[in-house]
């Protein structure tokens, strides 16, 4: 099946983490790896800085994609690969391209293969995933233009 125009690549994503998000996520997710938010503790370890949370990086994937598909997406696939490490203050830009789509119930089975790079161009994650929009467009769970 054809993959619908406006649906074939995701609104590129821009994103920086912030130090605090940093150690907020952490607390959020019960990990206490002090790399996540103790400066001096990461340097010691080898790191110019703390770390971004792998798991934060699949966030801001995930975001990313369901932004450009929707509220009335449903994400029914997801998986994720870190290939280098992300500190608080570095630009992460994020993007992706459908790749396959197929009927399926309720609407449109898509899926997509995402990136989330450096600002020189360094892979820092790459994601896959799949989710089912309503389709056609225009019913009671409308896509998002915005």
């Amino acid at each position: 099946m054809e993959i619908p125009p406006e649906l074939a690549r995701i609104t590129p994503v821009e994103r920086v983490a912030t130090h605090l998000q940093a150690f907020l996520f952490s607390a959020a997710t019960w990990n206490p790896h002090r790399i996540h938010y103790d400066r001096d503790y990461a340097r010691s370890e080898g790191h110019p800085d703390v770390l971004v949370q792998a798991h934060l990086h699949a966030c801001f994937l995930s975001q990313a994609l369901l932004r450009t598909v929707g509220d009335g997406a449903r994400l029914v696939r997801f998986g994720w690969r870190n290939r280098a490490i992300a500190c608080p203050g570095q630009r992460l830009l994020i993007s992706g391209r459908a790749v396959s789509a197929e009927p399926a119930d309720g609407g449109l089975r898509l899926d997509y293969e995402l990136e989330e790079r450096h600002e020189s161009g360094a892979v820092a994650a790459d994601a896959w995933a799949g989710v089912v929009v309503p389709w056609p467009p225009g019913g009671p769970e409308e896509r998002r233009t915005s």
